[in-house]
């Protein structure tokens, strides 16, 4: 995932507005606030920045199946 610096810097969670941060590994941006903690995807370099399309704290992600953990 390759977002640059100064365009993470002006990004902002749509749902609550708190900066966002970046998870490489998960190519997803993550909201700050503690209270909300959706995690957009990044697909293809370019920020989903769309709250249907966020994953909720605990949730696992999109392209996981619902039983993979355990």
């Amino acid at each position: 995932m390759k977002i640059d610096d100064w365009l993470l810097a002006i990004l902002a969670c749509p749902a609550c507005h708190a900066p966002l941060r970046e998870d490489d590994p998960a190519s997803e941006l993550v909201c700050t606030n503690p209270e909300c903690g959706l995690a957009y995807p990044v697909r293809d370099d370019i920020p989903v920045l769309l709250v249907d399309e966020a994953r909720r704290p605990g949730q696992p992600k999109a392209s996981e199946p619902e039983g993979a953990g355990g």
